[in-house]
């Protein structure tokens, strides 16, 4: 990640266990650590919602093997979901706790190991509309 923007990408930045992007659509990078068992069904969770959207999501899962890495990738705990370089947790503008651990959602229905479906849906729905917006 550049310096003044923690959530543009840049060749440099991708880790090793940076899978390939796959779709055309609003990039989606997953964040997570080995042994997370919540990023399995973070991915679900963003296939599922893009379908019922009908959008071709551009999903990154992004490998963070080590503090150093959650801090220079801005990780704030596994699953870290992010639509266009945006945390899909709108209460998140403001934290620096970039950490390699396991991540707790407060969501409307309590706490949670997976971000709530609503914030993911309209992270979504913004960058898909932005992109068919922009000109080509």
């Amino acid at each position: 990640m550049s310096n003044g923007d923690c959530c543009a990408s840049t060749a440099s930045d991708r880790l090793p266990g940076a899978a390939p992007a796959a779709g055309g659509g609003p990039l989606v990078e997953i964040l997570y650590f080995d042994g997370c068992p919540n990023h399995h069904p973070a991915i679900a969770l963003v296939e599922r919602i893009s379908r019922e959207l009908g959008i071709a999501p551009n999903v990154r899962l992004v490998k963070v093997p080590d503090q150093q890495a959650a801090q220079r990738l801005r990780c704030l705990g596994s699953p870290t979901i992010r639509v266009g370089g945006v945390d899909v947790d709108p209460q998140t503008e403001e934290r620096d706790d970039y950490a390699l651990s396991c991540r707790i959602f407060r969501t409307e229905s309590g706490l949670s190991g997976q971000p709530d479906e609503r914030w993911v849906r309209d992270a979504l729905l913004r960058e898909a509309g932005a992109a068919s917006s922009s000109p080509t």
